[in-house]
């Protein structure tokens, strides 16, 4: 009998956890190791989502597990009113590698938190409450960040905080506008959608929140040139522009910061997931016009966690390797290898609608078949479960409208040995379903 399988283990499990969202892989994790994770008979599964799309350094990275180790032994928590030097110096770090003025950084533990700090502030300095966001997106768990994420967890909690808007992300494959050419016509679409909020809003928009590549809405990337438009809108409103690349950040899809592609600054940027490499670690980075004008009107997000210095040490280190060992550069090339196996799969196979995306964070559509982009219900989650037996992690999402969209985001240390297999693997499960 397969060690996964232990009653007991699964007994205990029921007995004891919270259910917060789907079902267990049926399998006992013991260890992790580079683009691999081991289960309980110590076979190694091909890693294709980084963990929580987190783990862009791979798993246990000797040099992150010799920072913690350091830390651990000397300095790992502090009263949330004391500083120490890798807070400081992360701070420093994260001013020097954004472009124009964000300077000032608050460190925090998760993206949630780090989009509830954000929005906070963003009410606090505008003096306004309504927060804008896309209604295929996914900001967090906690309340003003749960408020602003509308592609799932909306129903039977009540009602969202005051002045929560939507309009629809640009989604080229599904389009809704099209101008007189018939081509899709995103600037048409972003028109119509502020005008919906321009008739909603009570006159006080304090900020639109965003992910410049919008991955649980089922990756869809902001076309070239729309982050731009969109700031315009913000600044024609007295908006401020939060960007949310807690998976988009530190060198994911092929620069350190998606944004920059697009020669756009946000007015306050948030980070997680990529900053820790997988370890809990959030900062929301903003300017020090943004910040002192906080300050003044009494700014509070006081937590247990905030500025703790292991986990500061942790982010700079992941920085450090990241620009030390080019792995943005090496995103750009690794993505162009795996979208382009992904693109021969999609040759191969009908139902591969699309494939999208940017560097190490790509997504893959599954319909029915390409002509119709017809949903196929339960195609995308049973090539999930196909690829698990293969050995290989990956992650589908499935939103009203869309087909099952995989999200495909390995670590930016990959090797292409492990390109090519994860592509072989996942075609296999894809034969195997079709």
């Amino acid at each position: 009998m397969s060690r996964n399988d232990d009653p007991a283990f699964w007994a205990r499990a029921r007995q004891h956890l919270v259910r917060y969202g789907g079902s267990f892989a049926p399998m006992v994790i013991e260890r992790a190791a580079g683009s691999y994770v081991y289960d309980a008979d110590d076979r190694a599964i091909l890693d294709f989502t980084s963990g929580q799309m987190s783990a862009v350094l791979g798993h246990c990275h000797p040099e992150i597990s010799a920072v913690i180790g350091d830390y651990a032994h000397r300095l790992e928590h502090l009263f949330s009113g004391m500083l120490s030097r890798p807070v400081v110096d992360l701070a420093e770090r994260l001013a020097e590698l954004t472009p124009g003025a964000l300077t000032r950084s608050l460190l925090l533990t998760t993206g949630a938190e780090s989009n509830e700090a954000a929005i906070r502030m963003a009410k606090l300095v505008t003096g306004k409450y309504e927060i804008v966001g896309f209604a295929q997106s996914w900001h967090g768990m906690t309340g003003g960040a749960a408020s602003a994420t509308y592609s799932a967890g909306r129903r039977g909690v009540g009602p969202a905080a005051a002045g929560s808007l939507a309009i629809n992300a640009p989604f080229g494959y599904r389009p809704r506008f099209y101008d007189a050419s018939g081509v899709y016509d995103w600037q048409g679409e972003l028109d119509y959608g502020f005008d919906l909020v321009d008739r909603q809003s009570s006159g006080s928009l304090a900020a639109f929140i965003a992910e410049p590549i919008l991955s649980s809405g089922g990756i869809i990337d902001l076309p070239p040139g729309y982050m731009a438009a969109l700031k315009t809108k913000c600044e024609e409103r007295g908006m401020l522009l939060i960007l949310d690349e807690a998976q988009t950040g530190v060198g994911r899809t092929g620069t350190m910061f998606a944004f920059e592609r697009d020669g756009v600054v946000p007015d306050i940027l948030t980070l997680s997931k990529t900053l820790g490499a997988g370890l809990p670690l959030a900062a929301i980075v903003t300017t020090a016009e943004i910040e002192d004008k906080a300050h003044e009107r009494g700014y509070l997000f006081y937590t247990t966690h905030v500025s703790d210095p292991l986990p500061a040490a942790i982010g700079l280190k992941v920085l450090e390797i990241v620009e030390r060992d080019g792995l943005a550069e090496r995103a750009k090339v690794a993505g162009a290898r795996l979208e382009a196996g992904l693109r021969a799969l999609q040759q191969r196979y009908d139902c591969i609608g699309d494939v999208r995306g940017r560097g190490l964070l790509l997504g893959m559509e599954i319909v029915k078949d390409r002509a119709s982009k017809e949903p196929a219900d339960g195609l995308g989650a049973a090539i999930t479960r196909e690829c698990m037996s293969l050995r290989l992690s990956m992650n589908v999402v499935q939103l009203p409208g869309m087909g099952g969209v995989f999200r495909i985001a390995p670590p930016l240390t990959v090797s292409d040995a492990e390109i090519d297999q994860g592509l072989d693997l996942l075609g296999q499960a894809i034969a195997r379903c079709v």
